[in-house]
């Protein structure tokens, strides 16, 4: 009578060989987190419902945007740039789109107090992030944060 280990072994080099096959689709695959979303890029503006609510102005100029995947979501993270220093309260506001693919989001700030130096661009940047779920995400193939000058989109 043969061994258990041996009736079991082809079982086990298909079970592998299959494994192996399938992780090159993975890495191209649209489940694999790691592939969705790429670098921003500059975008025209869309057009949003304005919110009378949110005193904010926008923030100027977004300079960077990025969309990193986590367990259960994705971060979205967006650099931008105010006119001056002392800038504060930032927040990515959601928005409604009519494009159910498109989650828009305005980058909205509270101006200083008082008037404040202009400085170096560097030292007025400002960074902001927001937790987007899984089920949020399902159907979206695009993320779009928009200034008063400018907005960056990442795409799946």
């Amino acid at each position: 009578m043969p061994a258990a280990s041996s009736v079991f072994r082809p079982l086990i080099v298909a079970t592998l060989v299959i494994a192996l096959a399938s992780c090159g689709a993975m890495k191209d695959s649209k489940l694999n987190p790691l592939n969705w979303f790429k670098r921003s890029e500059a975008r025209g503006m869309v057009d949003v419902t304005a919110d009378a609510a949110d005193p904010r102005p926008l923030v100027e100029t977004v300079l960077d945007l990025v969309v990193e995947p986590i367990p259960g979501g994705a971060i979205v993270r967006a650099r931008g740039l105010p006119p001056t220093q002392g800038w504060w309260d930032a927040e990515l506001v959601l928005k409604p789109s009519e494009d159910p693919g498109q989650l828009v989001y305005e980058f909205r700030i509270m101006q200083p107090p008082e008037a404040h130096d202009v400085n170096v661009p560097r030292s007025r940047e400002l960074d902001v992030a927001i937790y987007v779920s899984d089920v949020k995400l399902e159907f979206v193939n695009e993320v779009i944060v928009q200034g008063a000058t400018n907005a960056r989109s990442a795409h799946r």
